[in-house]
């Protein structure tokens, strides 16, 4: 579901529990909200049906890109290990090659979150390369992963 502007408090939330804030860099609230507002993005919310909360969210860039490229640029799961993030990445796939018709979905994951690049080579995303000490931190540098999956790759 496409999340709304009243949901950003709750997205922030999640973006900075202590297990997803050391996988991401966390966006501020006027980040979220472009976003959402950006036609080029799509912001949405996984939603818990028998709760009703939201325990997590997705976000692409690229939709109108010519280049038939999509972003897989963020997504955080409130509960590991229960198959929800697979899930999502199944339909985010879905949605990349089915419904847009696009070529290539692609993503950067910090190298050290092993949980989460192991998760996207089980779903078919094959290394492209490294960005070695990209992004500063307190505690020196971290590396990215750049990882993609082809249309002709997706089963």
């Amino acid at each position: 579901m496409k999340t709304h502007l009243e949901d950003i408090a709750e997205i922030i939330r999640l973006e900075n529990e202590d297990e997803n804030k050391s996988c991401i860099l966390p966006y501020t609230r006027e980040q979220h909200m472009a976003a959402i507002e950006d036609e080029n993005m799509a912001h949405v919310s996984v939603w818990d049906k028998s709760s009703g909360k939201i325990t997590g969210f997705i976000i692409l860039c690229g939709i109108t890109n010519p280049n038939k490229s999509l972003e897989f640029r963020r997504i955080v799961i409130s509960e590991k290990g229960k198959g929800i993030g697979r899930q999502c990445i199944r339909l985010i796939k879905e949605y990349c090659f089915i419904s847009l018709r696009f070529n290539k979905l692609w993503l950067d994951v910090f190298q050290d979150n092993e949980r989460a690049s192991n998760l996207y080579k089980s779903e078919g995303f094959c290394l492209d390369g490294i960005l070695r000490d990209e992004i500063k931190t307190d505690d020196g540098y971290r590396s990215l992963l750049l990882m993609s999956i082809l249309e002709s790759e997706y089963s």
